[in-house]
């Protein structure tokens, strides 16, 4: 007779000492979006990849610039070690220490960067360390180099050689759009498509609303006010329609980088009367806004992945935008897409699309249907299979 291996004298482990044992634990490196108040400062879909991986496994989030001090909180059913703003190099030893310190207490299986740079570099870096797996999501401008708005990691060569050496070292790379994957191909390296897609429990699907034509036209903009989302693109393609005799209004969503730069671009345009600047809106005032616009528009020069395409055809609002991401990869069946910063093909496309609602309500059927097969849930399980994959290698 074998005896109980457990302390359970009924020789039955407990159900949820199992579970407790069998669990995967895994760091999580992010540059931010995990602010303690689970709703400013953060990253929706980061939040619900977060959330979904913890069902399965022990999820220690690290986080390398959320404050400004170091600390410690519980998030989506993830424990966040926040490393706090201090130099660069120091940024990058506080997290691997803090990744060896825990992994003493109750070993890692693996380590995984969300976005690369420091973040992807110290994954690496503590994975060797420790002789387990490491992966990186590329989900920014670690691989451009846009010297003319000072955006890229690769614009300097210190940028260029650490990126090249982390995505080397990684034991797999994902990204979330095709035209990043090609971009990672030319370096010589193999990376797997996963988008960070929409959490359809915070964000319900709902389906595209003919629009009332004989009313101005509803176009939204979410996005940061800064150099690489190009917002000055995008307001002189609205100049150029305004100019046309175009009726319409303009709701942008976003966090000012710019001390006041695009609000005043709109006055000299003429456009105040039309652009309505929100500033940073939590998910809960976003939604209603997108829903009652006839288009999303993104005038990027640069972006891997850009969740609000995502929300906006999940809440049934196709998009028209620059060549980037999503954009370059869903278009022509489920986006529009155009040159990057060329205002009058924008202000072409813009005006294209809204008179024929046809084809708006087509596009915007076509990327709902791509989101919501991509959702957040999608996400964490090609995570969890990718995960499985490079733990069998071992």
């Amino acid at each position: 007779m074998e005896w109980p291996r457990s302390g359970n004298c009924s020789g039955r482990e407990h159900v949820s000492e199992r579970r407790a044992r069998e669990r995967m634990r895994i760091a999580l490196v992010v540059p931010g979006g995990v602010d303690r108040s689970g709703e400013y400062r953060v990253i929706p879909a980061l939040i619900a990849l977060i959330r979904r991986l913890a069902l399965h496994a022990d999820v220690h989030v690290i986080a390398l610039c959320q404050e400004d001090q170091p600390g410690e909180w519980d998030l989506a059913g993830a424990r966040i070690h926040n490393i706090g703003t201090i130099g660069a190099l120091q940024i990058r030893l506080r997290a691997m220490r803090t990744i060896l310190r825990l992994h003493r207490a109750a070993p890692f299986a693996l380590v995984h960067a969300i976005w690369s740079g420091a973040g992807g570099q110290v994954a690496v870096a503590a994975a060797a360390l420790l002789g387990i797996p490491s992966l990186i999501h590329v989900a920014g401008g670690e691989l451009v180099a846009l010297p003319e708005i000072g955006y890229g990691g690769r614009l300097r060569w210190r940028g260029r050689i650490g990126e090249a050496l982390a995505l080397r070292a990684a034991s797999a790379i994902t990204a979330a759009s095709a035209p990043t994957i090609e971009t990672i191909g030319r370096f010589g390296l193999r990376a797997e498509r996963i988008p960070l897609g929409v959490d359809l429990d915070e964000w319900p699907v709902r389906p595209p609303v003919r629009r009332t034509l004989s009313q101005p036209a509803r176009l939204v903009h979410v996005a940061s006010l800064n150099r690489v989302k190009d917002q000055p693109t995008l307001l002189r393609a609205l100049s150029l329609l305004k100019a046309r005799g175009m009726g319409f209004e303009l709701d942008i969503v976003g966090a000012d980088t710019l001390h006041g730069e695009i609000h005043a671009l709109a006055g000299q345009l003429g456009l105040s009367p039309q652009a309505n600047f929100h500033g940073f809106l939590p998910q809960r005032q976003l939604r209603p806004i997108i829903e009652r616009a006839d288009l999303m528009v993104v005038s990027s020069r640069h972006e891997t992945g850009p969740v609000a395409v995502l929300e906006a055809a999940v809440a049934g609002v196709p998009t028209i935008g620059t060549q980037v991401g999503h954009i370059a990869e869903w278009a022509p069946q489920a986006a529009m897409a155009v040159p990057v910063a060329d205002p009058a093909a924008l202000a072409s496309a813009i005006s294209e699309l809204l008179q024929d609602e046809s084809r708006r309500l087509e596009i915007g059927r076509e990327a709902q249907r791509r989101a919501v097969a991509q959702d957040a849930a999608y996400t964490a399980e090609r995570f969890r299979e990718l995960y499985a994959r490079l733990l069998a290698r071992r």
